[in-house]
């Protein structure tokens, strides 16, 4: 199947000139040249003239793309990496939606757009931390799931992160013991908490590595300033931290 050259212009959103242009400077010749002096393109030069055309997008400049194509080897590797540029840039696209959206919403509902929750997301702050620990898998389940929810959501989300939180400092202000049943109640609810968020060990039932994120939290909590500050200093951490062992060691 061949275009002629008027109809490649046409499909790719370019003008005739600018495909002449393209051949004169050794950046995309037409297939053949008819008897009649007529360009036809066929579906090899289409498909490079849709990778010219990305790499046009991405800012690239003619000479450069030409010394771009010149180093391509294999085109199947070549669009692959064009695959992989997209969806970078779809990734980018998405994320920019959702801080818009985020902004909508919160004019929509009278209220300021809420830093904490767009900023902070549920794990963009620890990105690397979380990667480094569980796997880019698990911060990008994770994450996705974040980012999906509307700014309801979200409030709800973290009023409930929040009042957790609270009940772990009012145990601990108590003085109750780590083993003790309320403490250990607040842990279940804790895992659970956990369990809800997808791309976690306890969300998707692996025993074993949902003990160790549990027991690697409750460390993190204590030796993190970050995580101390949350539950009032490291004396509230140490007691969220003993009471996640002993309901890891003993209950999961």
């Amino acid at each position: 199947m061949e275009w002629m050259i008027h109809e490649l212009a046409t499909r790719a959103g370019l003008t005739t000139r600018a495909l002449r242009h393209y051949d004169r400077i050794g950046l995309l010749a037409p297939s053949r040249i008819g008897s009649n002096g007529y360009r036809y393109y066929g579906p090899g030069a289409v498909a490079r003239l849709q990778r010219i055309l990305l790499l046009r997008r991405l800012g690239l400049s003619l000479p450069t793309i030409a010394e771009v194509l010149a180093e391509e080897v294999d085109e199947r590797d070549a669009l692959r990496g064009h695959i992989a540029a997209l969806e970078g840039e779809r990734d980018r696209i998405a994320q920019q939606l959702r801080a818009v959206r985020h902004t909508l919403d919160s004019m929509l509902a009278g209220t300021e757009p809420c830093m904490d929750v767009m900023l902070e997301g549920f794990n963009d702050r620890y990105a690397d931390e979380v990667v480094s620990r569980w796997g880019e898998d698990a911060f990008r389940a994770s994450n996705d799931w974040w980012h999906a929810k509307s700014l309801e959501q979200q409030l709800a989300w973290k009023q409930a992160s929040d009042d957790l939180v609270a009940a772990w400092i009012a145990a601990w202000r108590a003085g109750v013991a780590p083993m003790s049943e309320r403490a250990q109640s607040l842990a279940a609810r804790h895992v659970q908490w956990l369990s809800e968020i997808p791309g976690t060990p306890t969300a998707e039932g692996d025993r074993d590595r949902s003990i160790e994120m549990v027991k690697c939290l409750g460390d993190m909590y204590v030796d993190d300033p970050r995580f101390a500050s949350t539950y009032h200093g490291v004396e509230g951490a140490v007691f969220v931290r003993d009471a996640l062992h002993e309901y890891a060691r003993t209950q999961m």
